[in-house]
């Protein structure tokens, strides 16, 4: 097997300048001791750049930054690494930015094009931003990994060379193409024997530019969308985020609803749009209040002011619920307990369901840990798997009676606290009423364990049967890992193992709530805490994140940055500010959302695909005991199928209307006012307002509207009359273009364009 993390030997080749004693070969050794171990560039003004050469070719899979001891105002806060066979010719591998901290980084470097390793023999950093404003660039040391294994770099080479002769081959088929230089393109296809494109795309071009066909046209369009060709596209969207205060409705006259707290604990009935809310903490006591939220009516309904006295759990907070919809089952489990009310007795851990037809609690056990289950825990996750009729539980901190460990020699003595335990994972087969144990807490002792935290995330994907599992804490550590346990094969599969930075993961936090949609092959995330506990006011902030299941891929959908406020709840409530990150969603600045905070709870109806969220900790330094009681929802939208299909009617129809109105003005202006304006969103100003000009252009009141096209820019004037049949060629040309953008990329012809790489 190949091992990526071999460390590969390197020379500097080139650097755009340095200062003093700070020569570019210091980062070849690590003495993080020696301020004066560092290249420095002589300025930071643009480009600046240190070129490493491997000593040979190599696949490059890492790359580690040594830093000084001490924080260190030129650190590199934002830079980008490129690589390459060629020094004239390097592919970007890396944007990313250094901690101002003591503490080394390993990033990952992308290594693949098209599933395939290629090789680098160059390796280029570019800083950009140093942590200290007009600052010079600093780097101490440099360690490259990866493998120069020489079967596999000579085959990665022998691929790398075919596939840029590929490359340039399908770079001129597309530009003979789009020049009509057909002679040239059937040549060079016949003598390569190389493809375009998929040839569903052939087809779409000789229907489309070649023939003027536009009502096949659409056909062939409306086919891929039900082939399910446009997904790929539709995944890569960025979700708008819509969030929406919900306010209670009255119900006899009273507009009842579950108070302040945090800690609680939420689950989602998608069968019938009900929303269940379980205890949790006031700032004063934990509750047993439990409720019922209609979707529908939009009111609360309290089923239960004290659970104990129905047979049900007692008061709790920091306790998990699970919900089994198709039979109407309600299951919870754990609970925190202060040290001084942990007695033999009382640590127990009791299970319990509630049954939703029949509105009644049931206790399945006083104590599962004696039947096999896990001790009382506290702030661990539990699934419910409705295929096997199977509950999940993972981690969470054991809870323990301070006898039992003095009894047992264990005990703190003076200042000394007890060693935490978390607990590992275990199985509860509903319909057996069995407890296993799956993995114990073993420190990651091999690759299959599982380290054991709190405040983490597991979900259940149902469609691969898998559990999700990220994120988290284990006493002060924030743990940063990511992989699944396959429930079937009982078999862990990392996908990060929290070492790494990888480009666009989200960051580690406490108070991350997380939800999956199996059908969609989505996890959400929501994450609401700095890191930093001991400034925990200034730098809360709100980050909404969506990771794709096939494309393994995280994307944020937004972030928010919300001032220190040392406020009352209703300044919390409404004072924040919201930042619009490069290529983050648009988000108005008059949009409502919820305040930065823990401990509160987030539930996603799959089915309508709507997350909700309840109360929670605001965090305020000055008011400890406060908790908040607001209410919203999240929607996410994106381009539907439909939304896709109809902008591409609109494209097509509406090149259809430019070249008849050369033909035939009278016809053409019937077509637009039934054909074309069938499928104009009215509604979108920018639509009806290019739809105007389409109309005043075939009178000549005109001068045309330079509007762009698919979300992209169009070469051609979208409201231009054509004068020549090359013009309207030159506009199917660029409506082609157009469309395939929606089709995955192994079926398109390239993204670029020959002319492009000829510079001056």
């Amino acid at each position: 097997m190949v091992d990526y993390n071999e460390v590969l030997s390197y020379k500097v080749h080139k650097c755009s300048s340095y200062s003093a004693n700070y020569v570019p070969d210091n980062v070849l050794v690590n003495k993080p001791n020696r301020q004066s171990s560092r290249w420095s560039s002589g300025t930071n003004y643009p480009p600046q750049f240190l070129v490493l050469k491997l000593n040979e070719p190599a696949v490059v899979s890492s790359i580690t930054f040594g830093k000084y001891e001490k924080t260190h105002v030129c650190n590199l806060k934002k830079f980008e690494i490129h690589g390459g066979m060629e020094e004239n010719n390097l592919i970007l591998l890396l944007q990313g930015g250094l901690k101002n901290d003591n503490i080394p980084e390993t990033f990952s470097l992308k290594h693949k094009i098209d599933g395939k390793e290629f090789p680098c023999t160059f390796i280029k950093i570019v800083p950009i931003l140093s942590w200290g404003a007009s600052f010079n660039f600093s780097i101490w040391f440099i360690e490259v990994q990866g493998s120069n294994n020489a079967d596999l770099v000579q085959s990665c080479l022998q691929w790398y060379f075919k596939y840029r002769e590929r490359e340039v081959v399908r770079l001129c088929l597309k530009h003979f193409r789009q020049h009509n230089y057909m002679g040239a393109f059937e040549s060079l296809q016949k003598k390569t024997k190389i493809l375009l494109e998929d040839p569903l795309l052939s087809n779409l071009h000789q229907v489309l530019v070649c023939g003027s066909d536009f009502e096949s046209t659409e056909s062939i369009i409306e086919n891929a969308i039900k082939d399910g060709m446009f997904s790929s596209y539709i995944g890569r969207q960025v979700y708008k985020p819509k969030w929406t205060s919900i306010v209670t409705k009255r119900r006899d006259g009273c507009g009842e609803h579950p108070g302040m707290r945090g800690g609680h604990q939420m689950c989602a009935d998608h069968i019938n749009n009900i929303l269940y809310l379980l205890g949790g903490w006031n700032g004063v006591e934990d509750l047993a209040d439990f409720w019922q939220y209609c979707v529908r009516s939009g009111v609360w309904t309290c089923v239960s002011r004290n659970t104990a006295s129905d047979g049900g759990p007692s008061a709790r907070s920091c306790h998990k619920m699970c919900i089994d919809s198709r039979n109407g089952k309600i299951y919870t489990l754990g609970r925190y307990l202060d040290s001084i009310k942990r007695n033999h007795q009382s640590v127990e851990n009791d299970f319990h369901v509630y049954d939703i037809t029949q509105g009644t609690w049931s206790l399945i056990s006083k104590n599962v840990s004696a039947a096999g289950g896990p001790k009382l825990i506290f702030d661990h996750q539990m699934c419910y798997d409705e295929r096997t009729h199977t509950i999940f539980v993972f981690g969470g901190r054991i809870l323990t009676c301070a006898t039992t460990l003095h009894g047992a020699g264990l005990g703190p003595t003076h200042d000394e606290r007890p060693i935490p335990e978390f607990s590992g994972l275990y199985s509860y087969n509903v319909d057996t009423n069995t407890w296993r144990l799956l993995r114990e807490d073993s420190g990651n002792a091999g690759p299959q364990d599982i380290r054991s935290r709190i405040g983490h995330s597991m979900l259940l994907d149902s469609k691969n049967h898998r559990l999700y599992i990220f994120g988290g804490q284990r006493s002060k550590e924030y743990v940063n890992d990511f992989f699944y346990y396959d429930i079937d094969r009982d078999q862990v599969t990392i996908l990060n193992d929290g070492t790494r930075k990888e480009p666009g993961l989200p960051p580690s936090g406490f108070t991350q709530r997380a939800t999956i949609n199996s059908d969609l092959g989505e996890i959400h995330m929501l994450s609401g805490l700095s890191k930093d506990r001991e400034k925990r006011e200034e730098n809360m902030h709100n980050s909404f994140w969506v990771y794709l299941i096939q494309e393994n891929r995280w994307s944020c959908i937004y972030k928010n940055n919300v001032p220190s406020n040392n406020g009352s709840s209703q300044d919390i409530r409404t004072h924040f500010t919201i930042s619009k990150p490069t290529q983050l969603c648009d988000y108005e600045h008059t949009k409502q959302e919820p305040c930065p905070r823990y401990a509160h709870q987030l539930v996603y109806d799959n089915v309508r695909q709507v997350h909700y969220m309840f109360g929670g900790n605001p965090g305020k330094t000055n008011q400890p005991k406060l908790r908040l009681d607001d209410f919203w929802s999240l929607k996410l939208t994106r381009p539907t199928e439909d939304d896709i299909l109809r902008k591409c009617r609109y494209a097509i129809r509406r090149q259809h209307f430019r070249e008849l109105a050369v033909r035939n003005p009278v016809s053409a202006l019937g077509f637009l006012q039934t054909r074309v304006s069938d499928v104009v969103d009215h509604s979108d100003v920018k639509e009806e307002t290019e739809f105007r000009f389409l109309t005043s252009s075939l009178f000549g009141d005109g001068d045309g509207l330079d509007l762009d096209d698919c979300d992209e820019t169009d070469d051609t004037n979208s409201t231009y009359l054509y004068t020549d049949s090359d013009e309207a060629r030159a506009g199917r040309t660029a409506l082609f273009d157009c469309l395939v953008k929606y089709f995955p990329d192994r079926m398109t012809q390239p993204r670029g364009n020959l002319i492009d790489l000829i510079s001056f």
